[in-house]
């Protein structure tokens, strides 16, 4: 990781008076530059994505990320908004020298407005902290993720995520009803009213959603709840031939519904130090949540037990401890997920699939020689060639980018530069993702 050796003299002073201003703004302890205090916010969760920052800022309140972006656009330094930085596509990190923009102290965290069954979080509030606030008022917020302690609401807007409740409250889009953005030019865009439907002209706030930081930084977003629902919920563990075999057990009640290789299984329960759940030996594995116990073949092979949340839960860390694999959050149609998991078997190297079932979102990650982008010519390729998506969860970030026009049109990608330049004509707002790359 560079230390920004490399800045020439002008850059350096620019950089210091930078650094200067930005004190004022937020305090000289909210404004930090050496080496081992940013480690935790140039590298993302997978170790794989790293770069280096002129500082880091971490403001309190909307009106200092208001001053904080009015500065560096000032001062021509690009800016990365970050959350819990748990992506893992490198779109939270800086790559060339950008400000750091952490976003963890807006922690605003309004009563819930029980009539409308909503609430105001800020930008910096935990998954975790937001659905514990909503059930002590006798609501559940709809995204849930494994990363729920570290990943903020700011974030997870940001990209869209999906999580592990998608099949009965879909993704975070679906929660959004405003947001609280800033600009590129310092400006506040402020929709926070929760008005349930809004006819009046664009909806700005959906603009912001999944766009990565690249349009505007959100600061805080009104989100809807649902109504907490008692009652047991029983978690059944069945082996499949494959993925699709579980599809038939969607249903009102179902509130989760997950899916995972042999492989996965496996190398969980050795990280874990736990023999296999008693279960027979299955290429797949599907994990449903739901109010009822679901009606099942007698010759099925299952297990019902809550505790096997922590098996699907614990992959993603798992795998990583192993080793960082090549990552790939992808999207098939439902009608191909199974040629598509088999044809991913083929791959060279050790293959671990998992992923969201009833919306046909795999994580698809890879152990072997090849490097990544042979890997995703490979993968993103099948991934094209049964329709899909390339970013179904996490965003495109800086591991996409090459490969995103496979599943966007010369005209989708067009329209975005010119979103891009009508919000960001400097390009100082997360300049290394790019959804649409020229050419």
């Amino acid at each position: 990781m560079s230390n920004g050796s490399e800045l020439n003299t002008a850059d350096r002073n620019t950089t210091e008076r930078l650094r200067t201003e930005l004190a004022k703004v937020v305090g000289s302890t909210q404004v930090l530059s050496e080496q081992h205090m940013v480690t935790g916010y140039v590298t993302d969760w997978t170790g794989a994505w790293s770069g280096w920052t002129r500082a880091v800022v971490r403001p309190g309140t909307v009106g200092e990320v208001r001053q904080v972006v009015s500065l560096c656009r000032e001062a021509e330094v690009p800016i990365v908004a970050q959350g819990g930085n748990t992506g893992l596509v490198g779109g939270s990190v800086p790559h060339h020298g950008e400000v750091v923009l952490s976003l963890r102290r807006l922690t605003r965290l309004d009563p819930i407005e029980t009539i409308s069954g909503q609430v105001t979080a800020g930008a910096g509030v935990t998954i975790a902290a937001l659905r514990d606030h909503a059930r002590r008022s006798g609501f559940e917020y709809g995204v849930d993720l494994a990363s729920r302690d570290s990943a903020t609401v700011g974030g997870t807007i940001a990209t869209n995520a999906g999580g592990i409740r998608v099949i009965a409250n879909g993704d975070t889009r679906r929660q959004v009803l405003g947001l609280e953005v800033v600009l590129a030019d310092g400006n506040v865009v402020s929709r926070l009213a929760g008005i349930e439907k809004d006819s009046a002209g664009f909806d700005l706030s959906q603009l912001f959603v999944g766009s990565e930081g690249t349009l505007g930084v959100i600061t805080a977003a009104r989100l809807r709840l649902s109504p907490r629902v008692g009652g047991e919920r029983h978690v059944v563990l069945l082996g499949v031939s494959h993925p699709s075999d579980g599809l038939g057990l969607r249903g009102s009640d179902v509130t989760a519904l997950e899916f995972l290789s042999h492989s996965c299984l496996a190398v969980v329960t050795e990280h874990l130090g736990r023999s296999l759940p008693a279960v027979g030996e299955h290429p797949y594995y599907v994990l449903v949540e739901s109010s009822r116990l679901p009606d099942l073949d007698p010759s099925t092979d299952a297990l019902i037990d809550t505790r096997l949340w922590e098996f699907r839960e614990a992959i993603t860390e798992t795998l990583s401890a192993g080793g960082v694999p090549h990552k790939f959050d992808v999207g098939v149609p439902l009608p191909r997920l199974d040629e598509f998991v088999a044809d991913l078997e083929q791959l060279d190297g050790e293959v671990f699939v998992f992923g969201h079932l009833a919306e046909g979102n795999c994580h698809v990650n890879v152990r072997g020689p090849a490097d990544y982008e042979t890997v995703a010519d490979r993968v993103l390729g099948l991934v094209v060639e049964y329709g899909g998506t390339v970013a179904s969860e996490h965003g495109i970030g800086v591991a996409k980018g090459r490969w995103l026009h496979l599943t966007t049109s010369p005209e989708e990608r067009d329209a975005i530069r010119r979103i891009k330049h009508a919000l960001d004509p400097h390009r100082i707002l997360n300049p290394a993702v790019t959804f649409a790359p020229a050419g």
